[in-house]
């Protein structure tokens, strides 16, 4: 019988992962896929927090091209994250798994406010909790939302699901046949040589909280089980 070995855990969706080969929008194959993954997950025992990015339905830089001001591109993000959470919460309760979604920007006909021990006790009780509307505030992503969900939690590692990408590699793979993947690298190391798997504010929270980060695709079926149980998948990223 497989054996989980964290017991409480962050997942990373971007939202580029939801839309599957489209690029945009919502696939439901996709969305239902990783609803079933995560049911997985927490059948094992484990207490999952999920943060959605937005990308698939919404990006600031097409704000900025289009002379938005920026905290304006970056609150209509945080409403793109809702919707995506929205999607992933009514797929994982149509798979018989209880689910909160809580916002960090107040919107309580469809969801609840981001209060740190409502989130605790939820996940207490084995419900799954989605962080949505990032962390409520323009110029921070939704990479710095899940470094900062999980050190509140006190989750034991931030689990990042990329799309089409199986781990942190030396440069991208699709342009140099050269690129090197690694096990395992420090955030230094990842910071120092540009390799953009998180920004640097969130690369900071998890460095400063001694928070793990493992990188890994979704688009196989069971990876997020197989990361949860410790298989050598992915890259690890550590702050030492």
């Amino acid at each position: 019988m497989t054996t989980a070995r964290y017991k409480r855990i962050v997942l990373k969706i971007s939202g580029e992962a939801l839309a599957g080969e489209q690029g945009y929008g919502l696939e439901p194959k996709i969305v239902q896929s990783i609803a079933e993954q995560i049911k997985e997950v927490v059948e094992l025992g484990v207490e999952v927090a999920v943060v959605v990015g937005g990308g698939n339905i919404w990006r600031g830089k097409v704000g900025s091209e289009m002379g938005m001001d920026r905290a304006n591109a970056d609150y209509m993000g945080m409403l793109a994250t809702v919707m995506n959470s929205l999607a992933l919460q009514d797929s994982l309760e149509n798979c018989g798994v209880e689910t909160r979604v809580q916002t960090s920007i107040e919107m309580r006909q469809v969801a609840e406010p981001y209060i740190r021990r409502r989130a605790i006790r939820h996940l207490e009780k084995k419900r799954v909790v989605i962080f949505a509307a990032g962390t409520g505030n323009p110029y921070f992503s939704t990479d710095t939302t899940a470094a900062l969900r999980a050190a509140e939690v006190d989750a034991e590692v931030i689990l990042m699901a990329k799309n089409n990408v199986d781990g942190v590699y030396s440069a991208d793979p699709k342009l140099d046949l050269s690129a090197v993947k690694y096990e395992e690298i420090t955030y230094m190391k990842m910071l120092n040589d540009g390799l953009g798997v998180m920004d640097t504010t969130a690369s900071s929270l998890c460095m400063d909280n001694d928070i793990p980060l493992l990188v890994f695709s979704v688009t196989e079926e069971g990876n997020i089980k197989r990361a949860v149980s410790g298989e050598d998948i992915g890259t690890i990223i550590r702050g030492k």
